[in-house]
């Protein structure tokens, strides 16, 4: 347990009564990720309001060689925010530090904190007729610094790319102190290692993220969101090439749904109701911008005309659009409220995904007996949500804790197989360190550690994180 009470002292006179927190009760929603399957304890809980009270904790922890968890909106799918169990830890919030500094219409960039919420930068941009082309279900918690942090995804990837894509400056505190990059929004920065690109997705495990210049794009004048029933995985990749030979870069988003998720969110989510008039064994929700949706909307009517497609529905309006994309955000609320599940966030070549989706549902549910795969998400980027439910009437904790290390082993040797990722956007946090250390190119791991030590000697920056133990 921590038992430096002279380097909180000195947190305290920094930071004041609004900047450090000590009872255990205030620490308490902070120690237990999002979805409960870590908890930790921490010694307090700093929360900086400036770039400059960051670099005094960080060189007073520095000194006291105590160890920093960074954390946003705690919105983390692998434990990445919540500290280990020894209380020697701080947590390092940037909940004060959630400013929209600024949006440039000329510049089509936008300059906010690492704390600003990703729905608070979605009304910012769209206040100046512009939007930033990044979203995910968890918009009205998740923190800027949090997605710079795990470079995520979200369901705009198959147009405008992951959060790497969307960052033009970034300011961040290292591990000494010192403040790296700049929040000039230049397209064009040849100057060497781009350290920006190194600090997104590192899971605050080389440095704190204080602030980012993001880009911003136009806000469309006409968008179309459809929702299709399909025979099978293999038919939306088909459909999704034919949309886009006939749009060009109409689609954004292009989201796989199972009936069977599908049903679990009709049976656990108030409101939701059935977008065609039967069910289809395979949906996608298709979210298009811009002037070619007229183009995309003839290519559906064809693929109706000529079999690939077995029914569809197009919205009306804004809120019969809302209704559809809150059935395919609700998959995850719903499988939560329906009980404990083996998850995985994976990444295949995209021509592989259709395929890869029924080989691997049909190879765990004949290895794990009773097992229920829901497989659903970024078909058009090849990223899928490949979950495994407990038999039905099983204890799904029970199972999850008797199995889950060995459904995941087993998904991940599939993964493997195809060249693949075990992490397409979540990150690895603690969940995921070992199955990396055991899958992991040896180089890759070294050539990370190298970063590491380099950038963060003493080892104080979200330790336990992302990187194998030695």
């Amino acid at each position: 347990m921590f038992t430096e009470p002279a380097f909180l002292e000195r947190l305290s006179a920094r930071l004041g009564p609004r900047g450090l927190t000590t009872a255990p009760d205030d620490l308490a929603p902070w120690l237990t990720d999002w979805r409960g399957r870590f908890h930790g304890r921490a010694a307090a809980l700093a929360a900086p309001a400036t770039t400059a009270e960051v670099v005094d904790v960080v060189r007073l922890a520095a000194a006291a060689r105590v160890a920093i968890v960074p954390q946003g909106g705690n919105t983390s799918m692998v434990g990445g925010a919540t500290p280990d169990a020894s209380g020697s830890a701080i947590i390092l919030s940037m909940r004060r530090m959630a400013a929209v500094r600024e949006v440039s219409v000329a510049d089509a960039s936008l300059v906010a904190e690492a704390g600003a919420v990703l729905s608070a930068v979605h009304d910012a941009a769209a206040a100046e007729g512009l939007r930033f082309p990044l979203s995910l279900a968890a918009k009205g918690s998740a923190t800027i610094g949090g997605l710079i942090s795990t470079n995520a995804g979200g369901t705009q990837v198959l147009r405008f790319g992951t959060m790497r894509a969307q960052v033009l400056g970034l300011e961040a505190v290292l591990a000494d102190g010192s403040v790296v990059g700049g929040l000039v929004p230049l397209r064009k920065d040849n100057r060497g290692y781009d350290l920006k690109q190194l600090l997104i997705g590192a899971e605050g495990t080389l440095g704190i993220v204080t602030a980012a210049t993001l880009r911003l794009v136009p806000e469309p004048a006409e968008r179309l969101v459809a929702w299709v029933g399909l025979a099978g995985p293999g038919d939306a990749l088909t459909l999704l090439r034919r949309i886009e030979a006939a749009s060009g870069e109409a689609v954004e988003s292009f989201e796989l749904v199972p009936r069977v998720a599908l049903d679990l969110v009709l049976a656990n989510i108030p409101g939701t109701r059935a977008p065609l008039a039967r069910g289809h064994d395979w949906n996608v929700l298709v979210d298009a911008a811009g002037p070619s949706v007229v183009a995309v909307e003839a290519a559906l009517a064809a693929a109706i005309q000529d079999g690939l497609a077995e029914d569809a529905t197009i919205a009306g309006n804004a809120a019969q659009g809302e209704a559809l994309w809150r059935l395919r955000e609700s998959i995850s609320e719903a499988e939560r409220i329906d009980g404990a599940a083996a998850k995985h966030d994976i990444a295949v070549p995209v021509a592989a995904a259709p395929a890869f989706v029924m080989r691997a549902t049909d190879a765990v549910e004949a290895r794990f007996a009773g097992a229920r795969v829901i497989a659903f998400g970024h078909v058009g980027d090849g990223n899928i949500h490949f979950n495994v439910r407990a038999p039905a009437g099983r204890d799904s904790a029970a199972w999850v804790a008797d199995e889950g290390a060995a459904v995941s082993a087993f998904v991940h040797d599939l993964i493997q197989a195809e060249g693949g990722s075990l992490s397409a956007e979540h990150g690895i946090g603690q969940m995921k360190r070992a199955e990396f250390a055991r899958l992991a190119d040896p180089a890759r791991i070294a050539a990370m550690r190298a970063i590491k030590d380099a950038l963060d000697p003493l080892g104080i920056m979200n330790p336990g994180k992302l990187l194998p133990d030695r």
